[in-house]
């Protein structure tokens, strides 16, 4: 199936949209079909403020609204402790608050962006959105990562190339509570870095008011010339700062 026949078969919905790759394919897709597509952003500790950008950017290019939910998801206790279950609550949480507005405004069908290089046994929070009966057209397409990339690109979508970006809350250890100030650091720590032109990389807490940077292999060399900078720009929010030597594995954007 295409994605032109599911918006054919529905064609009204809403969508929960982040502002990456995935939900910026949907979304242009569903418009372009003539389909009702609302998009909803999740405001929430756990997105970076460069996200919402990004969402507004391609609500616009879409020639859509884009609404957005305030979550305080550090409010639900299973979420904050981070135990091994945290992105099963969290995805109740946000998939429970994008329903019930969606429903107010009209809206009976809910879709995301998952699509069909996602694993679903390496995501727990899939099954927060099947018993939500959210609804994932990318996968019951059978459209690929690699493909979103490349509709993404033919599209127009300035997002066809940007990494793949998973949430703050993943960047603290499980067992680790979650707090608002850590959040934060790492979410400055990172722009830092992006604003040297970094690509598709991480920066997570560890103990002792440290945090490991992974970047992809490529990027090693250039760290290490530039590691009295890096601990410069750094050093606000982390007093040592560690370059993971485990690579990271670069995802192909043609």
């Amino acid at each position: 199936m295409e994605l032109s026949e599911f918006f054919a078969r529905h064609p009204k919905a809403a969508l929960a949209f982040s502002g990456g790759t995935d939900s910026a394919l949907l979304l242009l897709a569903g418009v372009r079909a003539g389909a009702e597509i609302q998009p909803y952003f999740v405001a929430s500790p756990f997105q970076p403020a460069f996200e919402r950008r990004d969402a507004e950017k391609l609500a616009a290019q879409a020639g859509v609204a884009l609404h957005v939910i305030e979550l305080d998801t550090l409010a639900d206790p299973l979420v904050r402790q981070n135990g091994p279950r945290r992105c099963y609550y969290c995805k109740k949480a946000v998939f429970t608050a994008l329903r019930r507005q969606a429903e107010a405004d009209g809206y009976t069908l809910l879709l995301d962006g998952t699509n069909a290089s996602d694993d679903a046994a390496d995501r727990p929070g899939m099954q927060a959105l099947a018993e939500l009966e959210v609804r994932s057209p990318l996968r019951e397409c059978g459209i690929t990562k690699r493909q979103v990339r490349r509709r993404s690109k033919e599209m127009g979508l300035f997002t066809w190339n940007k990494p793949s970006y998973a949430c703050l809350a993943t960047r603290i250890p499980t067992g680790t509570s979650i707090t608002p100030e850590d959040l934060t650091r790492v979410e400055k720590a990172e722009g830092c870095l992006a604003e040297r032109g970094y690509r598709d990389f991480r920066v997570r807490l560890r103990a002792g008011d440290a945090c490991l940077l992974q970047l992809t292999e490529e990027q090693w060399g250039r760290a290490a010339a530039e590691r009295e900078t890096l601990r410069t720009l750094l050093r606000p929010y982390f007093a040592q700062v560690w370059l993971d030597t485990a690579a990271r594995a670069a995802e192909p954007m043609e």
